[in-house]
């Protein structure tokens, strides 16, 4: 009984952990509710009237949701810094709220300065959001000259009740939050390898199916990558230990997504395109066969159950027997006279299996240190020698610095100056639908231009706003009703909307506008001030917010979509150029270069650009034919991605793998595909660029061959795979892009 309750409590933890990778938002909702109801309970105590606990809520939801820094010291500098920030914001308010031009001028300089302040990082974004949120909040509860000390001691008990929650009672350390990182990782992959399994077992008819929760596998284990890179600096004892981190974690996404592209291509009739697991929506290839070789099948399915296990178990600190003996059957299909007999494809994936052990031994060997090989086999002490080696040979790097922009070409000073323009015509459309409540329209104005860069990216987000309040209104109507004038009722089901609220932000905007205006119904319901025509103008005012954030950006120094995803698409080709040559100039046996930093900022650029295409792939675009290019053009580049970084992690275990050496003939071979890279940067750049796409032979046959010497030379055939399919895909690209090809020379 212990035993069956001890691994449900493990899969519930795993279930948890894969959903919310290193517990951020599950973190990020306890600390909010958490300060709020201690607030709550100090306020209570004191017999603070309804309008004071409104006001001591929000401010403590403010102090905790405003705060961004890693380090518990930067948080705790900014948290102190916040405190007079909104001192004095909310005496402001107090004293200019009866001043109608006076207080309407100070709150767009306050707007305008909150949101250049995102230009001094994570602190100045902090104090800005503050200063804002707690202007804000002063005429939401109308705040007055005569109610301002009690104002005052609220702001600071909501201070103290966030600072208590933070480093005290729901503490999250950089190295924690890294760990319970590395903790997800592992659960996304241990899912990813359930899918490839349901894949490997999937009718002809449940092909789609299947596949589809192989690409989201892939693409939430990526996700999880990312945020474990943004976290390395702060969460690891110094660089040495942070590059293993990263070494192992790439390891194991580029062997997981190679699993998988193995797999698809086992049940196809030809070699899967790896597009298709980039590419939502497209259609699974058609199947060689019904099924899978009846013994070959059943090998595969076993071995596939077993490195789920592996990877479940990996870092958990078991070291049973059983684990070496799994561990070590799958190690040995590493080595060719181990792996079972059956087609090419079919022992591919075995291959593929086999790597993907090495990387999960590598993963917990980051994890828990050292174990015991005393149950090792040859193959298994190979692997572990090899990782030895690629441990000693790491090394850090510097960093190249980035030119900033200045003046109003800086993001945030044009931001600031359009926020400012579009706030001032919400205050001046918001008074004319009500002079008491024309605030909602400005902080819709305010919200939709954060994390926003274009004009189609501030109209997506103002859609979602308006949608998530048209429900929320509906909800906030409903719960009103149902509560009536019970106070605590009230504030209980406020602290589960503010919970949902945070869980979900990161999720959907349009779902944490569905919870905020739930949550402002019962708010006004506490004030008193609640009826259906209060909730009406929230809607009315929301809508005159987005809309005067969009004329702002569409008319004040525009971003148009276009150029934005332009800017972003060239920074990734040139990055995806970087990679791609640095990676075949140390397989060539060029000098050694911090391959796998290249890698992530190409990952980051490509995220970038992913988000930046949103408004041109959303369900409301009327231009189809526009939104299928964005995510075709998407899906290559996330295709080039992988072969890039694939490329990368194998040319930094030149110095150490015993079965890769460099090979000079890769430069020129591998010449023309950044040449193509470069001509579509090119070209994007400036549409009426000369620059042409090259075709021609594959990348093998450029390599040449001697009579009596290997094909290949000494450069194995997964390398040269990458290489092709790289080269297949940059080609591909030229014709969505309006890139000319021009035709093989000869």
């Amino acid at each position: 009984m212990r035993a069956a309750g001890r691994a449900v409590r493990a899969r519930l933890r795993d279930r948890i952990a894969a959903s919310d990778p290193g517990l951020l938002r599950l973190t990020a909702g306890l600390r909010t509710v958490g300060a709020i109801v201690l607030t709550l309970a100090v306020l209570s105590l004191l017999r603070a009237d309804v309008h004071l606990l409104v006001a001591g809520a929000m401010a403590a939801m403010v102090a905790t949701f405003a705060i961004r820094e890693k380090q518990l010291g930067a948080q705790a500098v900014t948290l102190a810094l916040g405190l007079p920030v909104a001192l004095a914001s909310v005496s402001l308010g107090a004293v200019l709220n009866s001043r109608l031009v006076v207080g309407d001028a100070f709150f767009v300089v306050l707007i305008f300065c909150a949101v250049y302040g995102r230009r001094f990082g994570d602190r100045g974004t902090a104090l800005g959001l503050i200063g804002f949120q707690i202007y804000f909040l002063s005429l939401f509860v109308g705040a007055t000259v005569d109610t301002l000390p009690e104002l005052c001691g609220a702001m600071a008990l909501a201070f103290c009740s966030s600072a208590l929650m933070r480093f005290a009672v729901v503490p999250a350390t950089p190295t924690g939050v890294l760990m319970r990182l590395r903790l997800a990782f592992r659960a996304r992959l241990a899912q990813l390898v359930s899918a490839q399994l349901e894949l490997l077992d999937a009718r002809a008819d449940e092909m789609d199916k299947a596949l589809e929760a192989v690409r989201e596998g892939t693409a939430r284990l990526h996700e999880t990558a990312m945020m474990i890179q943004g976290r390395l600096e702060e969460g690891t004892p110094d660089e040495s230990a942070a590059r293993l981190v990263q070494r192992r974690i790439a390891d194991a996404e580029i062997a997981a997504e190679r699993l998988g592209l193995l797999l698809l291509t086992a049940r196809t009739a030809e070699r899967a395109d790896t597009l298709t697991l980039h590419l939502p929506g497209a259609p699974a290839p058609s199947l060689a066969g019904p099924q899978m070789p009846d013994e070959a099948g059943a090998t595969l399915r076993r071995d596939l159950r077993a490195l789920h296990a592996l990877v479940l178990r990996a870092g958990s600190g078991d070291t049973g027997t059983g684990l070496a003996h799994v561990r070590n059957r799958l190690l040995g299909y590493r080595d060719e006279e181990n792996l079972p007999p059956a087609s090419a494809a079919l022992q591919d994936v075995f291959r593929g299996i086999g790597e993907s052990a090495r990387a999960v031994l590598g993963l917990r060997i980051a994890l828990d240190g050292p174990q015991d090989e005393s149950d090792d086999t040859p193959a298994t002490a190979r692997s572990r020698e090899e990782l030895d080696a690629e441990d000693a040979a790491i090394d850090g790097g510097e960093d190249a610095a980035q030119e900033e922009q200045t003046g109003l070409r800086r993001p945030t000073t044009r931001a600031a100056v359009q926020v400012a323009v579009g706030s001032s015509l919400a205050i001046v459309g918001g008074e004319l639908l009500s002079t008491q409540r024309w605030y909602w329209a400005v902080l819709t104005c305010w919200i939709v231009f954060l994390n926003t860069a274009s004009t189609g990216e501030i109209l997506v987000k103002g859609y979602r706003r308006l949608l998530g309040t048209v429900f929320g209104v509906v909800a906030g109507i409903v719960l009103a009703g149902l509560v009536g004038k019970h106070t605590w009722t009230a504030f209980a089901l406020v602290l589960v909307l503010i919970f949902a609220m945070f869980y979900t932000a990161p999720l959907s905007y349009t779902l944490m506008s569905f919870f905020v205006t739930a949550m402002l119904g019962l708010l006004y319901t506490l004030l008193h001030t609640y009826s259906l025509d209060v909730l009406v103008l929230r809607i009315e005012e929301t809508a005159l917010g987005a809309a005067c954030g969009v004329v702002a950006a569409a008319l004040v120094l525009p971003v148009q979509t276009d150029r934005r995803t332009n800017e972003l698409l060239g920074t990734v080709l040139d990055r995806l150029a970087e990679v791609t040559e640095a990676a075949v100039g140390q397989l060539s046996g060029g000098p050694a270069d911090e391959l796998l930093d290249r890698a992530r900022d190409l990952d980051q650029a490509l995220a970038d650009l992913r988000a930046a295409t949103q408004p041109l792939i959303h369900p409301v675009t009327p231009l189809r034919t526009r939104r299928h290019t964005a995510r075709y053009v998407v899906a290559l580049l996330e295709t080039c991605a992988y072969h890039a970084r694939t490329l990368a992690a194998t040319a930094e275990l030149l110095p150490t793998h015993p079965s890769i050496a460099a090979d000079p003939r890769l430069r020129g071979a591998a010449g023309r595909t950044v040449r193509n890279i470069e001509a579509i940067a090119a070209r994007v750049a400036d549409e009426h660029a000369g620059a042409r796409v090259e075709t021609g032979p594959s990348i093998a046959s450029l390599l040449g061959s001697d009579a009596g010497t290997p094909r290949y030379g000494r450069i194995t055939d997964r390398v040269l795979r990458h290489l092709e399919r790289l080269d297949e895909a940059v080609v591909g690209l030229a014709r969505p892009l309006d890139v000319p090809v021009a035709a093989p020379k000869g």
